[in-house]
């Protein structure tokens, strides 16, 4: 990065969300290579090293914005081939661990698609910079340079031929699989400090056809039964549109409580697992598109490299590679999408041949993970042998806390509002500390708790349903 070359250069690990929109961030700078091990599909096909592909992914109005700040007219383009703009939480219908939430006036939004049409336009507008490349079906190996700067990558091709690639900046954006830490040892560095939460949540998906009269109608509330930490195992549901007319479902179990694979059980968990059968019950008679798709790897973890006392120049780690959360929270993109903002914004600031630009990289990069990470740790970290010593105290009064906020955003909209405002990740979970904020929790909701999932006439008889259909099981 103290390169004195004038022609910059940038090489990105992982063709995924994360990777692109990191390079498209650096595409401002320099000249950037994307290193993908896969064949990047011509449209908005399945990916091989992508399987969670498959299940039901949601981007937050938080992340929605970092993407048209990277990536202007994104949202447009998703409109136009299906996707879904939901306004927040007006046409959601979520039954919280304190009860079901109000249907308030629009205050956020999210977009909704499947990951593979959200990928694959992405892919389309970074990929037609004229600044970014691709290599594909080559694999990183390694990282060259010393523990004082990175200095490139060593990778392996298809055919076995191994190379070396040298760039100014190299960006881990490999995902979960990310070997960085093993890298930065073999350099010389210590490893990360790391926070690893397993609550043994796993997760399976399928895609129905909505009924006609949805169709026709072009659009349906987002159904989500959360699972409560104080119960477990927890379980929940949850079902959202996406384009051509379907429905995706995601449900999810932790240990003890886990969802199977098999077709048949499928809406039978539904039915009966979740604190309430609304999903079940929409999905009893809708035709399957999909076979189910079951995913195990959900365990939030979060690698602290911003921490460490040395950083080479020349690297930088983001998206899941750095921080991952259980999915069930839908943030993981949202969050990659604002790393990506917060690199392109750092470089341009201090300047890309700033001394110990890449440690300000990796904290600027950290900063948005911080309240998805207290999002998901606050609920999941309540589960049994989620951690190998159980839930600190600090865990446990942040924990009863949030629940508070959730007891009351049932009935005060005004603090459903800025409960909202940290969930789609547009404001820091720092606001959650506002005395007043923390005042109308121990007041407690305004009013009375609703008795079952808030559907509007028209959306019943579209989805079927006859109202008795819906009423709260207690």
């Amino acid at each position: 990065m103290r390169s004195a070359r004038t022609a910059r250069s940038a090489i990105v690990l992982g063709g995924s969300m994360a990777g692109m929109l990191a390079a498209r961030a650096l595409a401002d700078f320099a000249a950037v290579t994307v290193v993908e091990r896969d064949t990047l599909p011509e449209g908005p096909g399945p990916r091989r090293g992508l399987p969670q592909a498959q299940h039901t992914h949601v981007l937050w109005s938080g992340g929605a914005r970092a993407v048209e700040e990277l990536l202007p007219g994104t949202a447009a383009l998703l409109g136009e081939r299906g996707a879904h703009h939901v306004p927040v939480p007006t046409d959601m219908v979520v039954l919280s661990p304190r009860g079901w939430f109000r249907r308030w006036e629009e205050s956020h939004h999210t977009l909704l698609c499947s990951r593979e049409l959200l990928d694959w336009t992405v892919r389309r507008q970074v990929l037609g910079h004229e600044r970014v490349t691709v290599s594909e079906n080559t694999t990183a190996e390694g990282l060259l340079g010393d523990a004082d700067a990175v200095t490139g990558v060593r990778v392996r091709r298809a055919d076995g031929r191994e190379e070396r690639l040298t760039a100014d900046l190299v960006v881990d954006a490999t995902g979960r699989a990310s070997r960085a830490s093993s890298w930065l040892r073999e350099l010389g560095l210590p490893a990360p400090a790391e926070r690893r939460i397993d609550p043994g949540l796993v997760y399976a998906s399928r895609v129905f056809r909505a009924p006609a009269a949805v169709r026709a109608l072009g659009r349906f509330p987002t159904v989500i039964v959360q699972a409560d930490p104080r119960r477990a195992p927890g379980q929940g549901a949850s079902l959202i549109m996406i384009e051509d007319g379907r429905w995706i479902v995601t449900l999810s179990g932790t240990r003890g409580g886990e969802p199977a694979k098999g077709s048949d059980a499928f809406t039978d968990f539904a039915l009966r697992a979740p604190r309430h059968p609304v999903v079940g019950r929409l999905i009893a008679d809708a035709e399957p598109l999909t076979e189910v798709t079951l995913t195990r790897s959900t365990a939030n973890y979060r690698r602290f490299y911003e921490r460490m006392r040395r950083w080479p120049e020349g690297f930088a780690v983001l998206g899941d590679a750095l921080a991952a959360y259980n999915p069930s929270y839908g943030h993981g993109m949202s969050t990659a999408a604002q790393s990506a903002v917060a690199l392109r914004d750092t470089v341009g600031r201090r300047g890309w041949d700033a001394p110990g630009l890449a440690r300000h990289v990796q904290r600027a990069v950290a900063g948005p993970v911080d309240a998805a990470w207290i999002l998901a740790v606050g609920q999941d970290v309540l589960y049994p042998g989620a951690t190998e010593h159980g839930p600190t105290l600090r865990d446990k009064l942040a924990s009863a806390y949030v629940s508070r906020l959730l007891h009351t955003a049932t009935g005060n909209g005004w603090v459903a509002r800025r409960v909202t405002d940290v969930t789609s990740l547009e404001r820091p979970a720092s606001v959650l500390g506002d005395p007043r904020l923390s005042l109308a929790a121990l007041r407690g909701p305004r009013r009375p708790k609703l008795d079952g999932p808030p559907l509007t006439g028209e959306e019943m008889a579209a989805a079927g349903l006859p109202a008795s259909s819906v009423t709260a099981s207690g």
